[in-house]
Parts: structure tokens; sequence; C-alpha cells
């Protein structure tokens, strides 16, 4: 592994070739905060996805693009004359020393969950006005319902057990499957989804990575049921849904 001097002159490096980038290449110059947000959410999940396969290669040379996108924001920054990347660097630093005061004070914590406890509490005296005041808007809904099930429980506000939280998903599908009117059953639904989200969270399991598991696993089970019939000259189109089945349990087991 590198030394800290050389971690430094890596990062002084980017720092350079990012100067030079902005200054010379065509592309670079025009680019904007704005130009730039759906590359970063793309390059987000990108590095998501490497993280979920744990290709350890791969999650470097993603990091490594998150990474650009930031000190490109910081670049532009600066040029507004508003922040530079030691403004960004320094702003966290604080934030990391004032939220844990159990190492830079004299505050003492039990476990783990007291000290997401005590961040919320932490972020209210910074002046946030609400705990959920960090849930970005344009979060993807599992994980946005996740994060907020996270930051109330950070106040107290959570079942007992995983089995009390149970028993709310079993009180929210019986609520959907009595309602009969489709926008008051739609709203159920949501019901139910939250409540899933939250057992899942309350027994260690995180639902966005169990979701995307069961994609890719249905994505690779489908593609070798596609492989087995062009295998066979069969049009899985045309075919009746109980043949369809029968080649897909054979690309289980595959």
């Amino acid at each position: 592994m590198n030394s800290k001097a050389q971690k430094l002159e890596a990062f002084s490096k980017l720092l350079d070739i990012m100067d030079d980038l902005r200054a010379q290449c065509p592309w670079d110059k025009k680019q904007t905060l704005q130009s730039l947000r759906h590359l970063t959410l793309e390059e987000v999940y990108e590095l998501s996805d490497a993280l979920l396969e744990e290709d350890l290669p791969e999650i470097k040379k993603e990091l490594g693009d998150v990474l650009l996108h930031l000190v490109f924001y910081a670049k532009i920054g600066s040029e507004k004359g508003s922040f530079d990347i030691a403004d960004v660097i320094n702003s966290l630093n604080e934030k990391l020393i004032f939220r844990h005061p159990h190492i830079y004070g004299d505050g003492k914590v039990a476990d783990e969950e007291e000290v997401k406890q005590n961040w919320e509490k932490l972020k209210l005296k910074e002046g946030n006005k609400s705990v959920l005041s960090g849930v970005s808007k344009g979060t993807p809904s599992i994980v946005k319902a996740f994060r907020i099930q996270e930051k109330v429980k950070g106040i107290g506000f959570e079942f007992h057990d995983a089995e009390d939280a149970w028993k709310k998903v079993g009180e929210e599908l019986s609520e959907f499957h009595a309602e009969t009117d489709l926008d008051k059953k739609e709203q159920e639904l949501g019901d139910v989804f939250f409540s899933l989200i939250n057992y899942a969270r309350i027994s260690g399991i995180n639902p966005d990575s169990a979701l995307e598991r069961t994609n890719l696993k249905f994505i690779s089970r489908f593609q070798k049921m596609e492989n087995l019939a062009n295998e066979r000259n069969l049009n899985l189109s045309e075919m009746p849904l109980e043949e369809m089945d029968l080649l897909w349990e054979e690309a289980k087991k595959n």
C-alpha cells in the first residue's frame, strides 16, 4: 500500500490534471454543474454494481470515476469564487470531528446504535429543522424509505423488534387486500412496501441490495432460458406459459 506522502502526491497530481483539462480540453471546458449531474449519477450506479459484485478491481476503477466528479465540481466551485476542494475537505473534517465527540471530545458511547443516535441529535444542533431534512428528494424510493426509517430510529421512533415490525406488515397487507378503490389501493401498497422495508432493516437486511440481487438473478436465469429456447429453435413469445415454466425450471437448475 502507498504511504501517506504518496497518497497526497497522487491527489495533488489529480488536481493538476483537472486544472489542465479545464483549461485545454474542449469537452471539459464546456461542462457545468448541471451537465455533470446525470453523469455523476451514472458513475455512482456503476460503483454500486461493482460493490454488489465485490469486484475489487472494478470498485477501484469506479471510485476513481466518482472522485473525478467530486474534484470537477470543486473546480467549478472555485471558478465561481464560491469554494474549492480545500473548503470541501475542511468542511467535511469539521463535521466529522463535531459528530464524533466520543473520539474527539469527552463523549462516551456504548455501541454502534448509540453512535447513530448521537449523530442525528448532533445534526439537529447544527441547525437542521427536522430529523428528516437530510433525506434527498431525488433518492430512489427504497433507499429513501430505508434512510427515513434509520433517521427516525436515531431519536427512538422504532419498533421494539423485528416481530413487531412483521405484525405491521400483516396489518398493511390486510388493508391493501380490503381496499377496492384503485387510487387508495396504490396508497396501501406503498404502506406495504414501507413496512416490508422496515422489517428488513430491523432484521439486518438491506432491502435495496436484496432486491437488486434478485433483479440480477432473474436476468441471469431469464437469459439462460432464452439460450435454451434458441438452442431448440423455440420462440419464447409463441410458447404457452406452461412450457416457458419448464424452461425456467431448467434454467434454474443450470
